[in-house]
Order: C-alpha cells, then structure tokens, then sequence
C-alpha cells in the first residue's frame, strides 16, 4: 500500500541517509514536523500517514507487518533505499518491525517512547470514547468538538493533540477499525535481531519504557542506547523538542 507523504529535500548537501519519520496512534504526518524542520537542514525528510491515519488509504487490517510493509512500498515509490527511521508510539513499533522486514534498508534507528513488547494496559479507552462523542453530536467546528472531548479527557494537550485530525466534521482517522484492530496496535511479536545503532528515546515521566523492557530491548536490538528526557511524558518530541533534537542529532553523527 503506498501511504500520503511529504518528502522534503535537504536544504544543504546531504550526505546522509534520508530520515523517515512515522506518527504513533490518532496521528498524522505532521506531528513529527517539529523534528523534520530542523532535520532537513542537512538530510531529506520524508513524513507520511500510516494505513487508516491521515489522508492514507484505509485498511480493515493493522499488523505491524502490514504497516511495515506499508512503508517499504513508499520507499521504494519514492525511489528511497536506505534510510534512517525515527517513529514515536505505534510509529517506533512500525520502525522496529520494518528491521525485521527489510533490514537491508535501514541504517539507523530512533524509537520515541516505545519498546518492542506487548502493553496489555488499555491506555486509550477514554480517547475513544471523546472521538465517538464528537461523531454521535454532528458537531462540525473544533470548537464544539473541544468541549464535548473535555467530558471525557482531562489533558487539553491530548484534545488539541486529537483535533488536528478534525476536519469538515470527520475524523481523519479510522476509528471503527483502530478499536478493532487495538489488540494489534498494543501488542507485539517480537522480532529478530538488528545488531546495528539503534536508540530509544524515553520521557521521563512516561510509563511506556520500563526497567522490565530492558530485557526484550537488548534482545531484539542489541546495539541499543537509551536516553532519558527528564520533565517529559508520552509525547515527549511535543514537550521538549530542543532535547529530543539534540540526542538524535548526537546519535545520528556519532560513529
């Protein structure tokens, strides 16, 4: 399947490898846009909305083989080889499982706030039950929409988060199958390993990476390294952008 992209040229000469980056659940291409207007200074960027997100095609289906696969067929639709992928949440799962699919095409990694395991906690109901409180009222402006969220979520960051995918009315992801399909976007099958660089980005107030994970995490990516932003939870990249950018760009320059 190819999926909606922006790609973006470096705007200086570019030596590296194109950066990928990949939004996590309810997202877009354009939440990682923070990391990609810095990243483009010496590297081409291209960001792209996974199957059922965005303005990509929509799917019945969402292994993460599937949403790999997904990504493997827009590189090759844009003539990408190897290239550097950088993905936060489901984003950094799809990453994690394209190392398995396509290894060869991959020459580094960076996972925000994730690990390679199965999350048995459902972290999202109420997020669910806003965006269906949205449709139910016919409600057509952010505004409506807003406070009708507010009902269900106390986070403004998360409602704000949710409505940049709010548009004429609709929701510019698929919920019907992202409740069908949460077992999947939760779970895990671990993968082979990657024994190449690989970091994991954790904020530090997020319970997305555990002391637990470390196990599975050296396993499966046995070159990993971790980095800690303090003062920051789940959308760490959203809450101290400035310090995610520094620890990718001493990853991805150092040898």
């Amino acid at each position: 399947m190819k999926l909606n992209t922006r790609l973006q040229t470096a705007q200086s000469r570019d030596d590296h490898a194109p950066v990928v980056l990949i939004h996590g659940l309810f997202g877009s291409l354009d939440n990682l846009g923070v990391l990609g207007r810095s990243l483009v200074q010496d590297r081409t960027v291209l960001q792209l909305d996974l199957r059922n997100h965005g303005l990509s095609p929509r799917s019945d289906s969402m292994t993460y083989r599937e949403m790999a696969q997904d990504v493997l067929d827009t590189l090759d639709d844009c003539q990408l080889d190897k290239v550097t992928l950088i993905g936060h949440s489901m984003g950094g799962k799809v990453s994690m499982a394209l190392s398995a699919l396509a290894p060869e095409r991959i020459e580094q990694l960076v996972m925000i706030d994730i690990a390679p395991v199965a999350y048995p906690v459902r972290r999202h109901d109420a997020i669910f039950a806003a965006v269906r409180a949205v449709t139910d009222s016919g409600v057509t402006r952010r505004h409506d929409a807003a406070a009708i969220m507010r009902e269900h979520i106390e986070e403004e960051g998360i409602i704000q988060f949710l409505l940049k995918s709010f548009a004429s009315g609709e929701w510019r992801f698929n919920v019907p199958v992202l409740w069908d399909q949460y077992d999947n976007i939760t779970g895990w099958e671990p993968t082979p390993p990657w024994p190449h660089p690989a970091l994991f980005i954790r904020g530090g107030d997020s319970p997305y990476i555990q002391a637990s994970s470390q196990a599975e995490i050296a396993a499966q990516f046995p070159q990993a390294r971790a980095h800690v932003i303090a003062g920051a939870g789940h959308w760490v990249h959203a809450e101290k952008p400035q310090a995610v950018l520094r620890a990718i760009d001493r990853f991805l320059t150092s040898d």
